[in-house]
């Protein structure tokens, strides 16, 4: 009697929904949520959704979660028991402590940027403060904002080591959330005047003239925020007023 092999079923491969896959889209909402935090369209204290976010990205609230618990970790966002998750409202120790970092970090990477950033890379950066000033004069207020913020850690990138940009862009991104809930003063976020002055100083090669200029434009920019108790809380209620009226 003649045997009958049996044929093998190869195995289906499943569809490669993996971890690659929610990785990128837990990027992307992360990337989201924390260019609208640093842009002002996100207030400190404002309720984020988990249910629509993870409708409008086509994900599980699991995916989202873990977006949001980066941007915790980075300070950007906070967790309320019970209550859900926030747009963090920074204290106005921590506010202090920021600029304070920033002024010390900013101070370094200027030190690295004069001794190893190229002539054609100081024609570029120069390239941006012109088209800073031009925004500033013809832009509107969101803009301003985006190119100011760009300024800093294009410099920052120009001091060669990744780890230092990386912590200005964190304490810039922070920064924000203090300007937003603390700023008395609302004119240009960034003076396109000053990042001029700081890029001349760098072509000369003069160091000590970057950093007194670089020290001076963080004061002015620290000169609009008014730290004092019940700030925050009337900025927060001024802008429910301004968002209902």
């Amino acid at each position: 009697m003649k045997k009958t092999r049996s044929k093998v079923t190869p195995a289906t491969s499943t569809p490669e929904h993996s971890a690659d896959s929610s990785d990128d889209v837990s990027e992307r909402i992360r990337a989201t949520l924390a260019t609208a935090i640093g842009e002002g369209a996100l207030k400190p204290g404002s309720k984020i959704l988990e249910e629509a976010i993870a409708e409008h990205f086509g994900v599980s609230r699991t995916v989202v979660r873990g977006a949001l618990g980066v941007l915790e970790s980075d300070h950007l966002l906070e967790r309320k028991r019970n209550r859900g998750t926030f747009v963090a409202e920074p204290s106005i120790e921590q506010a202090k402590h920021l600029f304070e970092a920033r002024r010390k970090l900013e101070g370094v990477l200027l030190e690295f940027v004069v001794a190893r950033a190229t002539i054609e890379q100081l024609a570029a950066l120069e390239k941006l403060a012109d088209e800073e000033e031009h925004i500033h004069h013809h832009g509107d207020e969101k803009s301003k904002t985006v190119l100011s913020g760009k300024f800093h850690i294009v410099l920052a990138e120009l001091a060669g080591n990744p780890v230092l940009t990386e912590m200005l862009a964190k304490i810039v991104a922070r920064l924000s959330l203090v300007m937003s809930l603390y700023e008395a003063d609302s004119k240009d976020d960034c003076g396109a005047d000053h990042h001029r002055m700081i890029v001349a100083a760098l072509q000369a090669r003069d160091l000590p003239k970057a950093q007194e200029l670089m020290d001076h434009h963080l004061a002015d920019i620290e000169g609009r925020v008014r730290l004092t108790e019940g700030h925050g809380d009337r900025h927060s209620f001024m802008s429910i007023l301004e968002n209902f009226s």
